[in-house]
């Protein structure tokens, strides 16, 4: 059913300036976004398919537009807009992380890399190199593996942590499965990298594993 032939009270957009936007179900937020389905779809419909099709909205932050050129329905305009609104809640997170030193905020660095890492379907390594003050230079994506593993080269996160003049990092990675205990690899990894980044005096701060819905740190275990 379109949203105008809807009951004003039912329609996402009146729901949310009477009552707030926390009072909509994750198809209506995302159907305000959208606007318009296809017919025979409609814009309900179109929510929800693309909602299965990233795995929720923790999926759908993580989307690429590749992703969502493979959700029937979903035009160019639409994909751009889906995009820019994710950019933009990482960009909102990612600005106090860069003005202040990140342990001034430890659950707004979880926040931050729950956002980006924890609904995706595939692992991923990432490092946050921070400068002197341990503020927020860069996050970036150093490997992408399969569901159960990941190559990372000690080597490579060296070269790019004396580009960006880093003077400390922090490892982070997801775990698809969901569950973010950290393995022995996981361990063995962080040592790894800890002893490579100190011969170069980059401080290994903490490694993060992102689950869905949490965020274990390495370093409050005493890993790191």
């Amino acid at each position: 059913m379109p949203l105008k032939d809807l009951p004003v009270d039912q329609r996402p957009r009146e729901k949310l300036l009477q009552r707030g936007a926390a009072a909509l179900a994750d198809t209506e937020l995302l159907a305000l976004l959208l606007r318009t389905g296809p017919a025979g779809l409609g814009v309900f419909g179109l929510a929800q398919k693309l909602l299965e099709h990233c795995g929720g909205l923790a999926g759908l932050l993580g989307a690429s537009g590749k992703d969502l050129a493979a959700v029937k329905g979903l035009g160019p305009a639409k994909r751009a807009e889906i995009l820019a609104v994710m950019e933009i809640a990482r960009r909102a997170i990612a600005q106090p992380l860069r003005q202040a030193p990140v342990f001034d905020a430890p659950q707004r660095v979880k926040e931050y890399l729950a956002l980006q890492l924890g609904g995706l379907p595939h692992e991923v390594f990432a490092v946050l190199f921070l400068d002197h003050q341990h503020r927020l230079l860069e996050l970036e994506e150093m490997f992408r593996g399969t569901l159960t593993q990941t190559s990372v080269y000690p080597r490579e996160v060296v070269r790019r942590a004396m580009a960006l003049n880093a003077a400390a990092v922090i490892l982070a990675h997801n775990h698809p499965s969901g569950l973010a205990e950290p393995s022995r690899a996981d361990e063995y990894l962080t040592q790894t990298l800890k002893s490579a980044l100190a011969l170069v005096e980059v401080r290994v701060l903490d490694h993060l594993v992102v689950g869905r819905g949490e965020v274990v740190s390495m370093a409050e275990r005493g890993l790191v």
